[in-house]
C-alpha cells in the first residue's frame, strides 16, 4: 500500500504549488486597491491582491482541525490516478474510501493505534499484477469484503497512517507570498468562491476560495502535464467519521506474525 504514501505527498505538492507559488504576475486593474471600489461595495475581498487572498486561504486551510478532500491524485508509480474521499484530521484519525486506477476500491478506517482497510475483488486483483493466479485467488477469497486490521506503527501500515494526518498531508504547504491572480466568482457545491489562477513555467493551477464564513480552500484544479486532476475540499472542522468497523475482523499482523 505504498501508493498511499505517494497520494499525500502529491497533495502537499499541489497545496504548496497551488497556494505558496513565488511567481511573475500581475492582478487585473479592477482586482487591485482603488480601482472602481465604490461601484463594486460587495465584492469579496475587496482591495486585496490574489496573492493575499491565496495566502489567507493557506492559513485558514492548514488551521483547520479536519476536513474532507476528494479527488484525482496522479501516482508516478503506476503513471495513473489514484482516485480518494477520505475525511481526515491532526489527530491522525480518518476514514474513506481509495481507487488506484479506477480498478476497484478501498475503504479505510484510521482511528486510536489501529488502520482497518477492506478491499473489493477487483482492487485485489489490480494490485496482485505479475503474482501467479493461484496466489492472487487466494489473496481474494481471503480478504475480498472484509475487514483487516494492522497495527498503526507496523511496518506495512506506517505510511498509511501518515496519510490520515492532516498535518503531515499538509505539512508541505508552507507560507509564502503567492502572485496568484484574481478571477471570476462562481460556486463549488454550492459555496461562493473566487476563482484564482497560479503560474509556474508551464504548470497551471486554478483555485477557488470562500468568499463567505472563512476563507477556506474549496478546490485546486491542476493542469499540468505531470499532476493533472483536481481536488476539491470541504466538511472544515466537522467530527471525521472513524469508528473501529463492526463484526469480525481478519487481524494481518497476526498472519504475517
Amino acid at each position: 500500500m505504498r501508493r498511499t504514501a505517494l497520494a499525500a505527498l502529491c497533495l502537499a505538492a499541489a497545496a504548496a504549488a497551488g497556494l505558496t507559488g513565488c511567481l511573475p504576475g500581475q492582478d487585473k486593474a479592477e482586482d487591485k486597491p482603488g480601482s472602481s471600489q465604490s461601484a463594486k461595495p460587495k465584492e469579496p475581498f475587496a482591495g486585496l491582491t490574489g496573492g493575499q487572498i491565496a495566502d489567507r486561504a493557506l492559513k485558514a486551510t492548514t488551521d483547520a482541525s479536519s476536513l474532507r478532500m476528494k479527488g484525482d491524485i496522479a501516482d508516478d508509480e503506476s503513471a495513473g490516478t489514484i482516485r480518494i474521499d477520505m475525511a481526515l484530521n491532526t489527530r491522525g484519525e480518518c476514514a474513506g474510501t481509495m481507487s488506484v486506477g479506477g480498478q476497484g476500491k478501498a475503504d479505510l478506517i484510521k482511528t486510536g493505534d489501529t488502520v482497518y482497510m477492506k478491499y473489493d475483488e477487483a482492487f485485489l486483483r489490480a494490485q496482485s499484477e505479475g503474482e501467479s493466479k493461484s496466489d492472487t485467488d487466494a489473496a481474494v477469497d481471503m480478504l475480498a469484503g472484509k475487514w483487516t486490521k494492522m497495527a498503526a506503527k507496523g511496518q506495512d501500515a506506517k505510511d498509511i497512517a501518515g496519510f490520515c494526518d492532516l498535518d503531515s498531508v499538509l505539512g508541505g504547504a508552507e507560507d509564502g507570498n503567492s502572485n496568484a491572480t484574481r478571477g471570476q466568482t462562481t460556486t463549488v457545491d454550492g459555496t461562493p468562491a473566487i476563482v484564482l489562477h497560479e503560474k509556474d513555467g508551464k504548470e497551471r493551477y486554478t483555485l477557488y476560495v470562500a468568499t463567505e464564513g472563512e476563507p477556506y480552500l474549496l478546490r485546486i484544479d491542476s493542469r499540468t502535464a505531470t499532476d493533472p486532476g483536481t481536488l476539491t475540499f470541504s466538511d472544515y472542522d466537522k467530527p471525521v467519521p472513524a469508528k473501529k468497523p463492526a463484526g469480525k475482523i481478519l487481524d494481518l499482523d497476526g498472519l504475517s506474525g
